[in-house]
This record gives structure tokens, C-alpha cells and sequence, in this order.
């Protein structure tokens, strides 16, 4: 099938080279004239593994291109909106305009028939009023949320755990809905499940599963707060919680919380979006899961303040990471990079070090000290942080290689991610996040 995605950054580029890999003809829109470039020239943007392999390969084989024009798109059978949708400047509401720019671009090229399928995370109601303006044109909008996880982005595009498609009951959303499993038939056919739904719900989907996950992360967290001033241990409370079937492990990780370009965003939007509704006491709860998911970071700071004495000025603090995550270079409201910042405006000495985003970081926050190797920014240090649970730190650095290049064996584990009693049997002054 002939498709075009509009907006290519994180998402975009993703969805373009995976649909590409399954057989479909795309081509990707940008404004960005470097990025089209780059992307045109099989080259990803950002750092996300098996990216740059399927942009290789669906240059080579001809099925994807590149073009700043939006003419380019004319043609195809399928346009994916994939615009970004960042918070408003001074206020927590998504800033529509690039969507609502995409749409405009599109409509001159769009022919009956043709379908929108929107990706971007909007407000719930967004879609409606895109199928309005688009009406006259005879294509049908239909909204196709996505769940991907940085660094997982290309196996959660090829293997989804579910696909949603929200549309209209009338016979054009019936037609839509039928091109979109005809996209995604590998998917399908393997098992995936397909659920259709209406416009609304396929637009709540997505802003009430970044919702939960966010609060149960600060869920995590607010234990978290609670053990370190009862003496408890935070991680073995989250293995304990994590055996009850209704309540699971995966997202107990207790530590300095989540970031990215997503998560944080999208909740403050879903929470201004409910109170737009009429709705705001219902999510409520979601100003207090932000609450604790910023005090976190501070709470990282205060232990390595206390760690060191109280005395952080002039220290040497060595940081491993500066991405939000692992498997990612993305920094946009990274805990990582808000602790480093924070040490060094209290006077400490910081060197930053991370596998993939440190260029990103040293653009950011030129202040700090940076080091691409490891073993470099931990030569001298008074302390270490962990604050990205990258593999080269959680497994691959031991104790005792550590300790024979640092100049103060203190440790805060910022994720949670060491063995502490391994750590401690090496001599080291541990201390993670909410463990005793």
C-alpha cells in the first residue's frame, strides 16, 4: 500500500522505515529540511536501535523516501499523522498547531477515499473536529494511537501488543478501518489484537495508559518515601507487591523517576484536557503523581549531599547517564540531566558520561563536565551517581574495577539497580532509593 507520514521525528521516522520493512510504499514529510536529508540519506536522526538498519534497508529497496514537500504525499492511500504535540508555552495543554498545520499542508493533495490516520497523542475531542475540517474533501479520519517505548520503538511499531482504531460507525469509518487492517496484516494475522472503537476512546487510550503508568511509578516512589523514613526497603516491598496477579512487578522500579519527551507531558495535558471537560476532580491525583515524580530528583541530590558530609563544594561527582532512559539519546526532561545540573549549581565538580546522548547533553548543559568514557568520568571522583540504568553501569561495572579509580567509595544508586550487598562487601558506602 501506497502511505506517507507526516512529521518525522521520534515517532515518524520509526513508523515510516518499519512500515517500509514490511512491504508498504512510504514516504515520510518533514519541514525539517537536515532531518529529511539525514533520514533521506539512510542515517537516523537519533539513537534507537534497529532504526538505522530499516532505513538502509527501505532505501535500498526503493519502498522509502524522504521530501520536505507536501506535495509528495498526493497519491497515497494512507497519510499518518505523526506530528509532535508538545506542551503549550506557560501552560500544560498540548500545543495543537502542528497538527492542525499538517492538516492544512494535507488537505490541497487529499482525494476521497483517502484516509488520515492520526498517531500524534492529542487531547480527546481532536479528532472529531480534524474529521470536520477535512469532511469536504472525502477522506475519513480515523485516530490509530501509539504505544512505543524509547529504545523499543521498532519492536513495539513490527510487534505491537495491540493496535487501536478509532473511527466512525458510518460506512466511510467501516471502509477506513479496513485499510488499516489491510497496513497492519502481518501484525494481525500473528495474533495481534485489533480493537475498533470510536474516535473519543481510541483518543483516551492513550493519555489513560500514560496516566497509569505514570502513576504507578510514583506509586513506587511515594512507598519509596515512606520506607526511608520507616527503615523499610522499598525494593523488597515492590517483589512483594509484584507477586499479587492484580498488581504486577514491571513498573515498581523505585528510583528518580520517569522523563522524556512523553510521559511527563502527556499527563499534564490529559489533566488540562479533563479540566477543559468539566472534569478536573477526576484526575486530580495526576498534579500529586507529578508532585512526587519531580521530588525524586531531589531526593537524589540530598543523598549525595549527605553522603559527602554536607560538603559538595569543589567534589568531584561522577554522573552515569544523561539519557531518560537506556536504549535512548533523549534527553528532553531527563531526571539524569536535572540531577547533574542541580549538583553543579551547589559548586560540585560534575562529569557526565553516557553511551549514546552525551553530544545531546553537552548542547543542553554546556556548564557540566563531560567524559565518553566510563572509566574517565569515574577516575577521582568522590562519589558516583547512577542515575540511567545503562548495562555498562547496572552489570557491567563492578565493585572492585570501580574502586580502583575512584578517589571516595560512595555510591547512589539512583535507580536502584545495584547489588547493595555486593557493593557494601566491597567497601563502599551505599545508598540507593528508599533502601535501607
Amino acid at each position: 500500500m501506497r502511505m506517507s507520514v507526516i512529521g518525522c521525528g521520534y515517532l515518524g521516522a520509526v513508523h515510516a522505515a518499519a512500515m517500509a520493512s514490511i512491504g508498504h510504499d512510504v514516504v515520510g514529510i518533514d519541514v525539517d529540511e537536515r532531518k529529511v536529508a539525514a533520514l533521506d540519506a539512510a542515517t537516523a536522526p537519533f539513537f534507537e536501535p534497529q532504526l538505522s538498519e530499516l532505513l538502509a534497508e527501505g532505501r535500498s529497496s526503493g519502498r522509502l523516501r524522504f521530501s520536505s514537500r507536501m506535495a509528495d504525499a498526493a497519491g497515497a492511500k494512507v497519510h499518518f499523522l505523526a506530528v509532535g504535540t508538545p506542551q503549550t508555552p506557560g501552560g500544560h495543554a498540548a500545543d495543537l498547531r502542528y497538527v492542525d498545520a499538517a492538516i492544512d499542508g494535507l488537505l490541497p493533495h487529499l482525494r476521497a477515499g483517502d484516509v488520515i490516520a492520526g498517531k500524534s497523542t492529542v487531547p480527546v475531542g481532536t479528532a472529531a473536529r480534524l474529521a470536520a475540517r477535512v469532511g469536504g474533501s472525502g477522506a475519513t479520519v480515523v485516530w490509530n494511537p501509539e504505544f512505543l517505548r524509547e529504545g523499543w520503538a521498532v519492536h513495539d511499531t513490527l510487534a505491537p501488543d495491540r493496535l487501536v482504531v478509532g473511527a466512525e460507525t458510518d460506512a466511510a469509518g467501516a471502509r477506513a478501518v479496513d485499510v488499516l487492517r489491510e497496513v497492519y496484516i502481518a501484525a494481525v494475522e500473528a495474533g495481534t489484537p485489533f480493537l475498533v472503537t470510536d474516535l473519543a476512546t481510541a483518543e483516551l487510550v492513550k493519555g489513560a495508559a500514560n496516566a497509569f503508568l505514570a502513576t504507578k511509578i510514583s506509586f513506587i516512589n511515594a512507598m519509596a518515601e515512606i520506607a526511608e523514613a520507616s527503615g523499610a526497603d522499598v525494593a523488597l516491598l515492590a517483589d512483594a507487591l509484584g507477586h499479587d496477579s492484580r498488581i504486577g512487578r514491571r513498573y515498581l522500579g523505585a528510583g528518580i523517576g520517569f522523563g522524556g519527551g512523553c510521559l511527563p507531558k502527556d499527563i499534564r495535558a490529559f489533566a488540562a484536557r479533563a479540566e477543559e471537560l468539566g472534569r478536573g476532580e477526576a484526575v486530580g491525583f495526576l498534579h500529586e503523581v507529578d508532585a512526587i515524580n519531580l521530588r525524586r530528583r531531589e531526593r537524589a541530590v540530598r543523598l549525595v549531599v549527605d553522603a559527602l558530609g554536607g560538603l559538595v563544594f569543589g567534589r568531584r561527582i561522577a554522573v552515569l547517564g544523561a539519557a531518560f532512559k537506556p536504549f535512548s539519546d533523549d534527553i528532553r526532561d531527563s531526571p539524569a540531566l536535572d540531577v547533574a545540573v542541580r549538583l553543579r549549581g551547589l559548586g560540585a565538580d560534575v562529569v557526565v558520561t553516557d553511551p549514546a546522548a552525551l553530544d545531546n547533553a553537552a548542547a543542553a548543559h554546556p556548564q557540566l563536565g563531560y567524559a565518553r568514557d566510563r572509566d574517565d568520568a569515574l577516575r577521582e571522583a568522590d562519589a558516583i551517581v547512577i542515575v540511567t540504568e545503562w548495562d555498562e553501569y547496572r552489570r557491567d561495572l563492578s565493585p572492585a574495577h570501580a574502586g580502583g579509580l575512584v578517589r571516595g567509595r560512595i555510591v547512589i544508586d539512583g535507580r536502584n539497580c545495584l547489588d547493595a550487598a555486593a557493593w557494601r562487601a566491597a567497601g563502599w558506602q551505599y545508598h540507593g532509593m528508599g533502601r535501607r
